[in-house]
């Protein structure tokens, strides 16, 4: 492993001794990513997880925009196991934690009520990465998880690259190859807050949303989906337009009873399947800060946030309830038993790729 920054130095004000640790034999430690707008990114190899986006608002001052922990037990005995974390190999959920693949049936753990949830309990939100700083600004991430590890067949051998542009983009290029017919599903569990955090940490019911989708996956009681492909119109999963995040999301509406708020996949408007397109866009009307999603995926899950209960996190912030907004750019929940969404198999031979961006500015 190898780490060229210098973490003492950074806007975060975490510390590089509070991130290493050896785990299963492996190193963790603190990665501080740098462009050339002031925009700094903190992530440890542990889970792959992003610490801090340090931002600047419209006056000039930098906060950290994403919830996180500021020592590396605290990301490991996290109340919330996904906070801003690599998800894998399957993100979402799985109904009952079983799926059908070559004929041949797979058990997951049940994790998350019946279903199985983002890879089970000790997925890659849970695991040592190698990690290898390239340059200021690009981080290489490399974790290869075994034949039936949490339950899932084949050895995949997955390379993530962390990258921040100059464009003040947080770039993340996923690759992944198997020995076996599996499913593959990645994505990042970003819990963005572009107010920054605090103490107590501010709902993001105040902020501003466009979804570029037509279309949604509704769900039951338990967040698996029906099967169903149904229209936003009319609903308030309708972000095609702005819509302030608090405006509907208590509205006594099936879905949103459902998923206790915003618990959804959006299906993204696409001109051709695995096209680098516009996703989502989030205002932060006081700080002025914004964010924009760019996904080769097909789909990407809203969640507002709505089971963090007021747990600490790094420096005495607090996160309670909807005080973070999540955009998992991914395949739809479930599809390992929805045959006609958009498949998660992965066979020898063939490359598992995605690019996602999360882009920050700010409006004057």
């Amino acid at each position: 492993m190898t780490n060229t920054s210098m973490p003492h130095n950074n806007l975060s004000g975490l510390k590089r001794e509070d991130f290493q640790k050896t785990i299963d034999g492996k190193s963790t430690d603190l990665f501080i990513l740098k462009n050339n707008k002031g925009v700094e990114i903190a992530v440890t190899n542990y889970g792959a997880v992003t610490l801090a986006i340090m931002t600047p608002d419209k006056n000039g001052n930098y906060s950290n925009v994403i919830l996180g922990h500021d020592t590396i037990d605290k990301v490991i005995n996290s109340p919330e196991p996904f906070l801003s974390t690599t998800i894998g190999r399957y993100g979402n959920r799985i109904a009952k934690g079983k799926f059908t693949l070559c004929g041949k049936e797979y058990t997951l753990a049940t994790n998350n009520g019946p279903n199985s949830l983002h890879g089970g309990p000790k997925g890659f939100h849970a695991v040592v990465w190698d990690a290898k700083q390239i340059n200021e600004q690009t981080l290489e991430l490399k974790y290869t998880a075994q034949d039936g590890e949490e339950g899932f067949p084949g050895k995949l051998d997955v390379v993530m690259t962390y990258s921040l542009t100059d464009a003040n983009e947080f770039l993340i290029n996923y690759k992944a190859k198997t020995d076996k017919t599996t499913i593959v599903n990645l994505t990042n569990h970003g819990f963005f807050n572009l107010a920054g955090i605090a103490n107590p940490t501010p709902t993001v019911l105040n902020n501003i949303l466009t979804i570029n989708a037509d279309h949604y996956t509704p769900i039951d009681a338990v967040c698996i989906p029906f099967g169903e492909i149904a229209k936003v119109e009319g609903t308030p999963l309708d972000f095609r337009t702005p819509h302030v995040v608090g405006e509907r999301i208590n509205d006594k509406h099936q879905q949103i009873e459902n998923g206790a708020g915003y618990d959804h996949c959006f299906v993204l408007n696409k001109k051709e399947a695995g096209e680098l397109s516009f996703a989502v866009k989030c205002v932060e009307p006081n700080s002025g800060r914004f964010m924009e999603v760019y996904t080769t995926e097909p789909g990407v899950q809203l969640y507002s946030g709505n089971w963090l209960n007021g747990f600490s996190g790094a420096h005495g912030a607090t996160f309670p309830a909807r005080s973070a907004i999540c955009f998992e750019a991914q395949l739809f929940p479930d599809t390992p038993n929805n045959p006609h969404f958009p498949s998660a198999v992965l066979n020898p031979g063939e490359e598992y790729t995605q690019t996602t961006i999360y882009k920050f500015g700010v409006e004057q």
